[in-house]
């Protein structure tokens, strides 16, 4: 089978010059039809996230902070923190997710959960992940407020919500409720950042 997709391969290469972009979503657990396979296909692609190893995506693994920064960096091309002051004792140099945090923390996406953590391991939630998003947008303001039951006016995350249902880069979850405090999983920030990101 190796060998006849090398020969394939090579043939196309003849023919047109190139070699032919791979599927991204090419998980064992990323069904095609899956809602969540452009996405996944988009921030495989845009080299936002991978895998997990042995074929799999993970896409209900739930997102921790430090990877939700990640790959919100990342879609913003891995850009460089001004400076290197780092108040976390749970963020090291030698992290992955060390210059997104730094970043993220610059650019008032988000902050430590004290002055001295960031909480890198800490769950996701859809309100802090929409919230994110919407001040690295820049905060802007939405002409309709959010009418879920879940979501008190009131709440850090009202304006976020709004904004990103305005936009069609999030929906309920049924019943009239936006379920801000569910955790997030990794197709739900993919396709988050897909909606918001892709052309």
């Amino acid at each position: 089978m190796k060998k006849r997709l090398i020969a394939a391969l090579l043939a196309l290469v003849l023919v047109f010059g190139a070699v032919p972009s791979v599927f991204a979503s090419d998980f064992s657990d990323v069904a095609p039809g899956a809602w969540y396979a452009e996405s996944v296909d988009w921030a495989v692609e845009n080299g936002i996230t991978t895998g997990m190893g042995n074929g799999l995506f993970a896409p209900g693994n739930t997102c921790t902070r430090a990877q939700v920064v990640t790959f919100l960096w990342r879609s913003q091309g891995e850009p460089e923190p001004a400076g290197s002051d780092n108040p976390f004792t749970d963020v090291k140099e030698s992290d992955y997710f060390y210059k997104a945090v730094l970043w993220a923390v610059e650019q008032g996406i988000t902050y430590g959960v004290s002055a001295s953590s960031f909480g890198s391991n800490l769950e996701c939630t859809r309100a802090q992940i929409v919230t994110f998003l919407w001040r690295a947008e820049g905060s802007p303001a939405s002409s309709t407020g959010a009418t879920f039951s879940d979501v008190n006016t009131s709440a850090y995350y009202f304006e976020p919500i709004a904004w990103a249902v305005e936009n069609g880069i999030a929906a309920g979850i049924g019943n009239g409720n936006f379920g801000p405090d569910q955790t997030c999983s990794r197709a739900q920030v993919v396709t988050f950042l897909y909606r918001n990101y892709a052309d």
